[in-house]
């Protein structure tokens, strides 16, 4: 083994130095010794050039000199010893190999020497370093020069080496000569040469030697000492242990300053200023407090990013003495202003840290937020009884001290501005920043649950402790004190106002549910908050500094506390506040009165006012909050607001219009700044209309504002902005674009707007375009789903906005596919009916060679296709103009193998699957247990499509089910014994009471007999005692001859002659027709069509809805005729009867189509009562009862109203089996129209788990538009339907009624 010379020792030495030079910012950055051996045993897991290091260098070529034959002889006798090659074993080979050298001879001399030379030459640069530093002081003392504080040098290298100055170690006898020379009886000059010698030795060694009690006992002298530079070397040596040192060593400094402030305050009272006097941040007393709290305060605000990581008990202390320090002096904090008071720690803190920022980083997390609590809870709650004192204080103030508090804003606002900082504080000032200081802490401390647990709070000069509810209303009172603002000034932005502070504070806790329930959801805070609202209502003036400052804060108050929903029932329920009138009235309706006389400027008190429209616009946005829900749109219809902000709108849209074209040399009629707030004005009056399409009946309001299209044009323009719809909503536009493409006039506003138009061509930019521009860098993947992801969000915006059969009239009806010859590859669809022709219809080799991605872009087509045709009257139209089935077959019949001989075999792929499951679900009819739809996936295994594929008509009977047999024992007497033995009392007016009875016991325990002819006889008897009572009718009578052949003449149209063959086929599959019962159900449909015709008032409407009647398949008279087995006299007679009741205007949808019964501006919407009136209210229970799945509706885009309006359309076919459908229309007829909201909050209560999943994976709508209602029941759901009756029957079933003229 070889030894290490003399000249090895020397390189050693240097390369060791050399090593140290290139780490020293490392090492000299380290807060003590460990952490420096730390960094060095660790340098090659942290240093990047570890092994690039001379002194490394040759350590490893040392090693290998000395081990290295070791390690290949171990090397060779492990793998010929083992018998296998190294590979897997590639670890167990390192391991015995390292293990064996390490246990070898020569391993423990190479160490031995190693160590020996190693301990030499580290005991010489010790030396070195000693010998320097002696060197060092010798020249310090006789040049008597003193280091600057922040560069000093400790001399641990050769004088000619850098290192000098990184590093420096002090010994535990000179820190015992430094605590002696500190002693506050030695000269001065002394104790500064001592205080200067300790700056220079790391932080710990000083914290953690035998002598730190007394060097700490007089630190703290020198602290407190009138001589400014020993406090400031104090300071400073404070401050560098503060950025370097650990939280164990930095509590204890922390803990030295807080005490000593709180002797300094103890024993040495501060006067506070008074009058005219002012206390000086420059005198030396006031200067030393103001450095050591300023210290304090830099700490308080950073420990919070490490506190964590260090046991409570240090935190706790911190804590502890900070609250200790502040909560001093609390009877003169709490004492009358006329009484002689003390400057105290609480004014200085706030001086430094106004909005007491350290406060809320210390309640910012539940760690430290825990500690605080309990303390001011159990030792300091005096400090939050001090702050509420103040706060009380500036609130009862004079008015002259509220008058100036803009100049003292102002003057903080600006204090650094210029060369010197502002020095003088009045006491007016210190009060001022004790009240801003005291509502920062209190208005994060309510905040918490803790927290408010602090009250109520007794407090000078007041009898009852003050609650929470107290706080706030002082707090709102304050607000209402805003300084007037000077001239020229609309508004008052200054960081420090009091109305901005408590504002700050409002919306905090409107934020937090909590929050908001126990502070702000209460009566004496709404009195409070509409005080001046009901003063300006009874034509006075309030007593507020600036009016319209506090207006708009009110209303910006109240419209968050309207978006969370018990503060909305507050607003709109709670009727507990005095109307001008003196009646007993709600929120809302103060808000709405108010609102309605701001936009006629009704209020004469503002005659000499020019309250600006922001103002007028801030109350109508507190209204928007409300009546963008249905609940609160039932509170405020009455007050016909709709009107009112259109009339407003109108006003101001003509004064913008008749804006004459500038003449240059003429002066401008208004100003370019006069224009831009007419405009916006104009814009925020749209944007509060279009707000109204939220619900369906609030649509129906806009749509008759006559201003739908110039709304929906707004949206548009707001949605490619990708703007929220308010800084309110969490979501965009698509909950209202699906709620406005469910009505004929909603979606033609889409199309005109353009809005169609974008989504369409987002689409095709998705599907055929591409990434082309980075597919190099990034090749796109290749989709695996059905329906790419970069395409779902587009196809379910287009499912949203094709789910209605109005929309798809509205785009489609009566146009012919393009159908051209040749496509040219760059010319992109612009319109559904483009997407119809290029991606659906794809019947040509030039389309198909006019996409890049045929298979992908043709799945899309087929995929929508599917879930246009769950919609029947979407189907029937498609089929008769477009001939759906036709081209699917053949595309089946085309996609099979061409063998030699026999016939071919279908091809299975994507196409031919989605073909295969759209045949089939087109070609049948029936609810879950009638039909079976095959899946799309695929199987594994040799089959991997085990279903009958599809290429004719009519269908394998494998996807039509077995109707199951119905019983018909001795139970169905028991409805007929009733009916039988009821014909004598039938005209009784308790008769109708006994048959409800009697069908909900048979409902709730037999209601699997309800069907067939004992079904048929009862509803023939229920309409017919109904149709015979003038208070049950509904709609007046009318003269209707049935004569057969004047009909007969009438001819169905291609749609209505493909629902008579889709009736048919359902009908036959039922056993309820006969063969020949086509001509039947033909001339049912032209009675009724003549009879309804008779009954319409002509419209002069582009509408499709409005050209030639009603434009889908009567749906609810296929039923009738199946109900009645096929006998056209029962079913036309039934109908007849029928259509004199209400029910019969929301289960029969042609009954009202633009009827003369309706009001001629309802009538001429193209809005049926069954969507304004129905399907709102089934999104407003739906909130109520379900709320979890009216959460997922919104969160999908998608509207409770949709998929209800396609539901009732259709009378739930292919929805709900033959006898729950039997059930929904008896239950609707007997027990009451209002049972039609209730069936369907049952149905989407029973589907509340599917919807919550399926929200989840991104295909609601097309999970309930394609699947069934799988396991419903309408017995089931009784009971509940009947506790919903009890609750909402008034609300719901008065409205049901409101729809005529005579009525409203």
């Amino acid at each position: 083994m070889s030894q290490f010379s003399s000249e090895d020792e020397a390189e050693l030495q240097s390369l060791l130095r050399e090593l140290l030079k290139s780490v020293k910012d490392r090492i000299s950055g380290a807060p003590s010794v460990e952490c420096a051996e730390e960094i060095l045993l660790h340098l090659e897991e942290t240093d990047k050039n570890f092994h690039n290091y001379e002194f490394v260098k040759y350590l490893r070529a040392y090693v290998e000199k000395s081990l290295g034959t070791v390690i290949e002889e171990e090397t060779e006798n492990f793998t010929r010893g083992d018998g296998h090659a190294i590979g897997t074993g590639q670890d167990t080979l390192g391991h015995t190999v390292t293990k064996r050298t390490r246990e070898s001879a020569q391993y423990k001399q190479m160490m031995q020497t190693l160590k020996q030379t190693m301990m030499v030459v580290v005991e010489s640069l010790i030396n070195k370093f000693e010998e320097d530093q002696l060197k060092k002081e010798e020249m310090d003392r006789k040049s008597q020069h003193e280091q600057s504080s922040s560069h000093y040098t400790d001399n641990c290298s050769d004088s000619d080496s850098s290192f000098n100055q990184s590093y420096a170690f002090i010994k535990h006898e000179q820190l015992q000569v430094i605590a002696e020379k500190l002693d506050p009886g030695r000269p001065r000059e002394v104790r500064l040469e001592a205080l200067q010698s300790l700056c220079y030795a790391p932080p710990s060694d000083v914290l953690s030697c035998e002598s730190w009690t007394g060097l700490r006992r007089n630190l703290s002298a020198a602290l407190t000492d009138p001589d400014p530079e020993l406090s400031d070397k104090v300071l400073q040596f404070f401050a560098k242990t503060f950025s370097s040192s650990p939280l164990n060593v930095t509590k204890d400094i922390y803990s030295t300053i807080a005490k000593s402030l709180e002797a300094h305050f103890l024993y040495h009272k501060l006067s506070f200023p008074s009058g005219s006097t002012s206390i000086d941040a420059n005198r030396p007393d006031m200067a030393r407090l103001l450095k050591q709290m300023r210290l304090m305060n830099d700490f308080q605000k950073e420990v919070t990013t490490f506190w964590i990581r260090h046991p409570e008990k240090y935190m706790e202390e911190i804590i502890e003495n900070t609250l200790s320090l502040l909560a001093l002096h609390s009877e003169q904090g709490m004492s009358s202003p006329g009484s002689e008071k003390s400057l105290e720690p609480i004014h200085l803190i706030s001086l430094l840290d106004i909005k007491a920022t350290w406060f809320k980083k210390w309640m910012h997390g539940y760690y430290s937020r825990t500690v605080v609590l309990r303390l001011l809870e159990r030792k300091y709650k005096s400090l939050i009884v001090n702050a509420l004192q103040q706060c009380i204080y500036y609130f009862d103030s004079c008015d002259s001290v509220r008058e100036e508090t803009l100049e003292i804003i102002h003057s903080h606002e600006h204090q650094q501005i210029g060369p010197a900082r502002r020095t003088l504080y009045t006491s007016k000032e210190l009060e001022f920043v004790y009240f801003v200081h005291s509502l920062c802490v209190l208005g994060r401390l309510v905040m918490y649950t803790n927290g408010r647990k602090l009250f109520p709070i007794k407090v000078k000069k007041r009898r009852d402790p003050v609650t929470l509810t107290d706080l706030v209303v002082i707090l709102i009172n304050i607000m209402y004190q805003h300084p007037k603002p000077s001239c020229g000034e609309t508004t008052h932005a200054d960081s420090l106002s009091p109305t901005n502070l408590v504002m700050e504070v409002l919306r905090t806790l409107c934020d937090r549910t909590e929050c908001a329930v126990e502070c702000l959801y209460q009566i004496p805070v709404i009195e409070t908050l509409l005080a001046p609202v009901i003063t300006l209502l009874k034509g006075k003036l309030p007593k507020l500094n600036s009016l319209e400052s506090a207006l708009t804060h009110i209303a910006d108050t109240l419209a968050r506390i309207a978006t969370t929903e018990r503060g909305l029932s507050l607003l709109l329920y709670d009727r507990n506040l005095v109307s001008a009138e003196g009646e007993s009235i709600s929120a809302a309706h103060l808000v709405v009165q108010f609102t309605q006389r701001l936009l006629a400027k009704e209020l004469h008190v503002f005659s000499e006012l020019e309250i600006p429209p922001a103002v007028s616009g801030a109350f109508i946005f507190v209204c928007r909050q409300m009546y963008n829900t249905c609940e609160g749109l039932e509170v405020l219809r009455p007050y016909s607001l709709h009107e009112c902000i259109a009339k407003a709108w109108r006003t101001t849209s003509s004064v913008s219009e008749r804006v004459p074209t500038p003449v240059p040399g003429a002066p401008p009629v208004i100003t370019s700044q006069e224009l831009q707030s007419v405009v916006a004005w104009e814009e925020m009056l749209l944007d509060n209309l279009l707000n109204f399409a939220a619900t369906p009946k609030g649509l129906l309001l806009l749509q008759q504002t006559g201003a739908i299209n110039e709304c929906v044009t707004y949206m548009f323009s707001r949605f490619t902005k990708k703007l929220q719809v308010s800084r309110c909503e969490k979501f965009g536009y698509g909950v209202m674009v699906t709620q406005v493409a469910a009505t004929a006039p909603g979606i033609a506003a889409l199309q005109s707007s353009g809005f169609v138009q974008t989504i369409v061509v987002e689409l095709w930019s998705a599907l055929e375009c591409g990434r082309e521009d980075v597919r190099v860098v990034h090749p796109k993947s290749t989709p695996m789903d059905p329906i790419d992801r970069s395409c779902l969000k587009s196809f379910l915006s287009l499912v949203n906005l094709l789910s209605s059969p109005h929309a798809v009239w509205e785009l489609l009806g009566h146009r012919e596919l393009p159908n051209k010859t040749e496509y040219n590859l760059r010319e992109m669809a612009t319109s559904v009916l483009d997407l119809m022709d290029r991606l659906i219809i794809i019947n040509s080799d030039a389309k198909i060679h006019s996409l890049f991605n045929y298979e992908q872009s043709h799945t899309f087509g087929l995929r929508l296709l599917s879930v246009l045709c769950c919609n029947l009257d979407s189907f029937l139209l498609l089929e008769s103009q477009y001939k759906l089935s036709e081209l699917l077959l053949q595309g089946q019949r085309d996609n099979v193998t061409e063998p030699p001989s026999g016939e071919g075999e279908f091809i299975i792929d994507g196409l031919s699957v989605e073909r295969n499951h759209i045949l089939i679900r087109i070609g049948t009819v029936g609810g879950p247990s009638e039909r079976r739809l095959p899946p799309r996936a695929l199987q594994k295994g040799n089959d991997p499509y085990p279903w009958p594929m599809v290429s004719t008509y009519p269908l394998p009977k494998y996807y039509i089910l077995d109707m199951p047999k119905t019983l018909r024992p001795k139970q169905e007497s028991e409805i007929s014994a009733f009916l039988a033995s009821s014909k004598e009392t039938e005209r009784d007016a308790s008769w109708m009471d006994d048959c409800r009875r009697q069908f909900c016991k048979i409902m709730a325990t037999k209601s699997n007999t309800l069907t067939g002819y004992v079904l048929a006889d009862l509803l023939e008897r229920v309409v017919l005692h109904l149709s015979s009572s003038s208070t049950d009718c509904f709609f007046p009578p009318a003269e209707y001859k049935v004569v057969d052949h004047s009909v007969k003449t009438r001819s169905l149209s291609s749609v209505e002659q493909l629902g008579v063959g889709i009736s048919l086929r359902y009908g036959k599959f039922l056993k309820l027709l006969r063969e020949d019962s086509e001509q039947d159900l033909c001339l049912l449909l032209k009675h009724c069509q003549e009879f309804l015709s008779q009954q319409r008032v002509s419209v002069t409407s582009e509408l499709s809805c409005f050209q030639d009647g009603y434009p889908g398949h009567d749906w609810f008279a296929s039923t009738v005729f199946l109900l009645m087995h096929g006998d056209v006299g029962r079913s036309l007679s039934l109908l007849l009867r029928f259509s004199r009741l209400l029910p019969s205007a929301f289960l029969w949808p042609p009954r009202l189509h633009s009827s003369v019964h309706l009001p001629i501006e309802i009538a001429q919407s193209g809005i049926h009562p069954i969507y304004s009136c129905t399907a709102h209210y089934v999104e407003m229970l739906l909130k109520a009862e379900v709320p979890l799945v009216f959460s997922a509706f919104r969160m999908s885009g998608f509207t409770p109203s949709q998929i209800c309006i396609q539901w009732l359309g259709q009378c739930f076919w292919n929805y709900l089996d033959w006898p729950e459908i039997c059930h929904y229309v008896a239950i609707c007829i007997i027990m009451g129209p209002d049972y039609q909201v209730y069936m369907c909050i049952s149905a989407l209560r029973h589907l509340q788990q599917d919807i919550l999943q399926h929200t989840q994976t991104q295909d609601l709508q097309v999970f309930l538009k394609e699947e069934p209602i799988h396991g419903f029941r309408v017995s089931n759901y009784l009971e509940y339907m009947e506790g919903l009756e009890r609750n909402y029957r008034s609300m719901v079933l008065s409205d049901m009624r409101s729809i005529l003229p005579r009525s409203s």
